[in-house]
């Protein structure tokens, strides 16, 4: 066939195809081969095979490395989705009349690892011994396909509209502001949301992101305050600092309120401005919706409909 021309014969090898993803996520052909069982000497020739047939190449190849070329990177992009499916597929009709078995991976804020799924995880892997559940926490919003991951859980407004979403977790949740007794003995109590620009305040940002103002919520009045932090984590992996900042009595922190709640039980913080804390939907539960749902997956959203429901009736 001519350079990048019309195929011929009419597809191509899975097995080639496999291969170089392989080798593209090994970074070498040896180390694919050790992966994969295989051997480095087939692996290249299965390259070749492809990009033979292709008409372009997909890997440069020196001494030292193994690069996947812009064409490869393309086809990367492209094919990957498409095995993920392919294996979906597979393990779904291998699945059908037996229990659910298999790998389970999601991506999670550190918010719901810490207050939602501590209540729902040991259960279900309880309830489904052969499943083998990783959970990833990141804040920022990843593309699950790409991160490799089954599932998600995120809140609505940072959903993408292709989602299946499925509510997990309490259905509202609530930011509190709190401090140390020994801290508003000394500084005073804010009695309005604006005089927290008279205090020490300890704030969070998301990587990448600017400090958002914090804001606050009374009937149908809504109040948004920027104070000079003292101290600024990252959200999520830095929240506990926060909180132990406030604690030893350097601030005012803002968090959700069942992440403060133990601090407020044994008295270490006091709520500050209650009736201001703003509400807001729990999180969800998202998935592709134009694919083949894993037998994991299946049983995991089964499992905390069941818990939804189960709660909703008692």
């Amino acid at each position: 066939m001519a350079g990048g021309g019309v195929i011929e014969d009419g597809g191509f090898e899975m097995g080639d195809v496999k291969a170089f993803l392989s080798v593209a996520a090994a970074g070498g052909f040896r180390e694919a081969a050790r992966a994969s069982g295989s051997s480095a000497s087939a692996l290249s020739d299965a390259v070749r095979r492809l990009e033979a047939q292709l008409g372009t190449r997909l890997l440069n190849r020196t001494t030292r490395s193994v690069v996947a070329t812009e064409a490869g990177r393309a086809l990367i992009e492209r094919v990957n989705p498409a095995m993920r499916e392919i294996d979906a597929a597979l393990r779904h009709v291998v699945g059908l009349g037996e229990r659910p078995a298999g790998s389970l991976k999601l991506n999670v804020p550190i918010s719901a690892a810490r207050l939602i799924l501590p209540q729902i995880v040991p259960a279900f892997l309880k309830a489904y011994p052969e499943i083998r559940l990783e959970i990833l926490t990141d804040e920022t919003f990843v593309d699950i396909n790409a991160a490799g991951c089954d599932a998600g859980i995120r809140y609505d407004e940072r959903l993408e509209q292709d989602m299946i979403a499925v509510p997990i977790g309490p259905r509202e949740q609530r930011f509190a502001t709190a401090a140390a007794p020994s801290y508003l003995d000394a500084r005073g109590r804010p009695a309005h949301p604006r005089d927290l620009l008279a205090h020490a305040c300890i704030r969070s940002r998301f990587a990448g992101r600017s400090v958002t103002p914090w804001e606050f919520e009374r009937g149908a009045e809504t109040v948004r305050v920027d104070p000079a932090p003292q101290l600024i984590v990252q959200a999520g992996g830095g929240s506990d600092l926060g909180v132990a900042a406030a604690i030893d009595g350097l601030g005012i922190v803002s968090l959700f309120d069942a992440w403060l709640q133990p601090h407020f039980d044994t008295g270490a913080l006091e709520p500050v401005l209650e009736d201001w804390w703003p509400r807001f939907p729990g999180p969800f539960l998202y998935y592709p919706g134009r694919r083949l749902v894993p037998s994991p997956l299946r049983a995991f959203i089964d499992f905390i409909k069941a818990r939804r429901d189960g709660s909703s009736q008692a």
